[in-house]
């Protein structure tokens, strides 16, 4: 017997053994079908809701509830309530990750997808600063609260029970589902967003961009008609029925798998970077330099499927070479990329803007995009596994998308317009991903028992 005969077989002796750990072998079943679904669509609702917050505090808020403000500095309000939402995100994925690892993933998906679709009706609804005065902001505030802390623990159920379910050389692949909902989110709720700029008009800022937040209660109710109907992940139910003693998540998180978690924020923290210069930051600087608000928004929604397309790719490469060199080679795509994706979103073009979205957020952030779910959550045994990966993904993104518009607005007052304190800023994060990636260990072979 060869040695490659004997690797094949030792190979196929280890995707037997988790195949029948996560009860199917292959993603093309009905029961897998449902839970992909479930993964993608609730996803990309939840993310129509949290991008959808986005997009307003880059073109609305600072005109509707901070109007008492010099422009730059109603921008940068505006981005700091953006930036609340965030902050709420890893406290979300610790309570959230805490339950689901106690109770199941599957009741924390449904909890997190009713407190988004209620948090994002409010502020359809919300009466403007000068019709009720400054407790217009504060509520936007809370609400923004609400919101990212339900995203907080939407993203590692998803994920989870997407790659729980999947066989070992398709865990990748499987768990990009959920990953895509996030840009297939974005690209609706920024074609929405753009459809109703052009259907109001003049009015977009009185009425019209109201529509877009009040159309999620709708889709929440699809969301979870879907998310009613799948099955639990069988590693969390196989954990329930062992003898195995669990102490309190987070404190284990915390004891015994820190090192992961660091690395694997620091790592998240270069896609998360690109999000928030690129479709946040971006979007502002385009349309305040002269672009067209309503082209600079279907652009943007290009460049989200582009991204989507890519997620799926990467992911898929992934599964065959290693979560690693993806990432690695994302990274550094990126650090080469900084300065010329900068001047073409600052350059107040539309074909600037567009040029940079499809390069900055299709495919580089897209090559980050697709393997990074799968890299997180197989760093953590499947006791912790939601709140281990829940801390370093949402950590990351209050971290690196949260704060990045407003440290970018802060840096171009410092350097007084200069792109370059950015650039260094934007080329440092993404070295450090690089770094955290290459000490990472390679799980992509590696069972999840």
């Amino acid at each position: 017997m060869t040695a490659t005969t004997k690797r094949r077989q030792q190979q196929e002796l280890l995707d037997a053994t988790d195949t029948r750990t996560v009860v199917v072998n292959s993603l093309n079943t009905p029961q897998m079908r449902r839970i992909l679904a479930s993964s993608f669509i609730g996803t990309a609702i939840e993310y129509y809701d949290f991008i959808l917050y986005a997009v307003a505090s880059a073109v609305v808020f600072g005109h509707v509830f901070f109007t008492q403000m010099p422009e730059p500095v109603a921008i940068f309000a505006s981005f700091a309530t953006l930036a609340v939402g965030y902050v709420a995100r890893p406290l979300g994925g610790v309570i959230f990750g805490h339950f689901g690892d106690r109770i199941g993933r599957k009741k924390m998906l449904v909890l997190s997808m009713l407190m988004m679709g209620a948090a994002t009706t409010v502020v359809g609804l919300l009466p403007t600063t000068a019709q009720i005065g400054v407790v217009a902001p504060m509520i936007l505030i809370c609400v923004r609260l609400i919101q990212g802390f339900a995203v907080g623990g939407e993203w590692g159920g998803a994920a989870l029970m997407a790659m729980e379910h999947a066989p070992q050389r398709k865990r990748g692949f499987a768990t990009s589902f959920a990953n895509a909902g996030g840009p297939a989110g974005a690209i609706l709720a920024r074609l929405v967003v753009s459809l109703m700029s052009a259907v109001a008009g003049q009015q977009f800022l009185v009425w019209g961009w109201r529509i877009p937040f009040l159309l999620s209660s709708v889709l929440i109710v699809v969301g979870l008609i879907i998310r009613l109907r799948i099955s639990e992940s069988p590693l969390f139910q196989k954990l329930e029925r062992s003898s195995e003693k669990r102490k309190l998540p987070l404190l284990e998180v915390l004891t015994h798998h820190w090192r992961a978690v660091v690395l694997a924020l620091l790592a998240t923290m270069s896609f998360y970077c690109c999000q928030g210069i690129v479709t946040v930051w971006g979007v502002a600087a385009s349309v305040e330099a002269g672009a067209d608000r309503t082209e600079v928004l279907n652009w943007k929604a290009l460049g989200a499927v582009v991204t989507l397309v890519v997620t799926f790719a990467s992911a898929r490469l992934s599964d065959r070479v290693g979560r690693k060199k993806v990432l690695i080679a994302g990274g550094v795509l990126g650090v080469v990329a900084v300065y010329p994706l900068l001047l073409l979103l600052s350059s107040g073009t539309v074909w600037g803007f567009a040029t940079a979205d499809v390069i900055g957020n299709g495919v580089i952030q897209g090559l980050l995009y697709g393997p990074i779910g799968a890299f997180i959550a197989e760093q953590f045994p499947t006791r912790v596994r939601y709140t281990g990966a829940s801390l370093a993904y949402q950590g990351a993104s209050t971290l690196g998308a949260g704060f990045t518009p407003m440290i970018v607005s802060g840096l171009l007052l410092v350097a007084g317009g200069s792109l370059w304190l950015v650039a260094v800023f934007w080329a440092a994060v993404l070295l450090v991903g690089i770094i955290a990636v290459a000490r990472t260990p390679e799980g992509s072979r590696r069972a999840l028992t």
